[in-house]
């Protein structure tokens, strides 16, 4: 009754630095700031898939970065996200540099017409240690969330556990919101 694939894709604009920083709100942008460098960058791994060829990399002070996705305008009504409660799917890629140590945070919050928080999804941070250097991905699926879900907040980032000056904090790329109807 309401599928349609022209709603089943990537909500999440610029999920992999192909536009600088567009589409992208800067929480925090702390110690050397958000940078963007090319795959697999200095002491890193290269991403799962071949065709992502950039990355988004934070710094020794917290670095934090959001979108807030208005469903309405991507073309989900009221019914359809009321009545079908169709899945959300996020999905998020993170790395660290095999030198150093870094913590990643991810929080995705499902919010109501006036923004208010419906339901949450903070997984603990991931402190990656040294010598790791491969990319990991988190993954929810939100179902049976209730009605009332308008909009859909995203925020990830961290920092490096070393302090050191330069970006040697968690690499994030490939972010997704799909919405499964």
């Amino acid at each position: 009754m309401w599928a349609t694939n022209s709603l089943k894709r990537n909500l999440i604009k610029n999920p992999c630095a192909l536009e600088d920083f567009k589409y992208w709100i800067i929480d925090e942008n702390g110690g050397d700031k958000w940078k963007i460098e090319d795959l697999p960058g200095g002491e890193g791994e290269n991403f799962p898939n071949p065709s992502i060829s950039k990355y988004f990399v934070t710094s020794h002070q917290p670095c934090k970065k959001s979108q807030i996705i208005d469903l309405k305008k991507e073309g989900f009504s009221a019914e359809i996200m009321d009545k079908a409660q169709p899945p959300i799917i996020v999905t998020d890629w993170y790395a660290s540099r095999k030198d150093c140590s870094c913590q990643y945070e991810l929080l995705v919050r499902l919010l109501s017409e006036d923004k208010k928080m419906v339901q949450e999804f903070r997984p603990l941070p991931a402190n990656l240690p040294e010598g790791d250097g491969q990319w990991h991905y988190v993954t929810r699926t939100f179902s049976n969330y209730g009605p009332g879900v308008r909009y859909i907040s995203f925020q990830h980032g961290g920092k490096d556990a070393k302090n050191w000056a330069g970006w040697y904090g968690p690499r994030v790329t490939n972010s997704s919101i799909t919405v499964d109807i």
